[in-house]
């Protein structure tokens, strides 16, 4: 089994989720964040007075699969989240070895 995160741009979300609708992965979890890499962040004035945002917000997706869906899940969100302009974020894979389903004590591939 594979661990899919990404972190995206907010707006990008439903395109995202389409995306990998369309290629049969429908759970996932997803969590609101905050984050900075080479976009480093922006400067903002309110009543007044500028300061600086470090951290932008971003949305990251987690998804466990199979291993053989891992691939077609990271091309279909690349796809979907791209925009081609700096901030587009990140995807990360890791090896699982193991998951447990708690409602019925299923392991592996059948508790995802």
């Amino acid at each position: 089994m594979k661990k899919v995160e990404a972190i995206i741009k907010p707006f990008k979300m439903e395109e995202v989720k389409d995306a990998l609708s369309d290629i049969g992965i429908d759970g996932m979890t997803v969590t609101e964040v905050k984050g900075f890499g080479r976009q480093k962040g922006h400067t903002e004035i309110y009543r007044g007075s500028e300061y600086t945002v470090d951290f932008l917000p971003k949305i990251k997706l987690e998804i466990v699969l199979a291993d053989s869906q891992a691939d077609a899940a990271v091309a279909a969100i690349s796809k979907a989240a791209k925009t081609g302009k700096i901030g587009d974020g990140k995807i990360f894979v890791t090896s699982i070895e193991d998951a447990v389903r708690i409602r019925t004590d299923e392991r592996g591939d059948k508790a995802v």
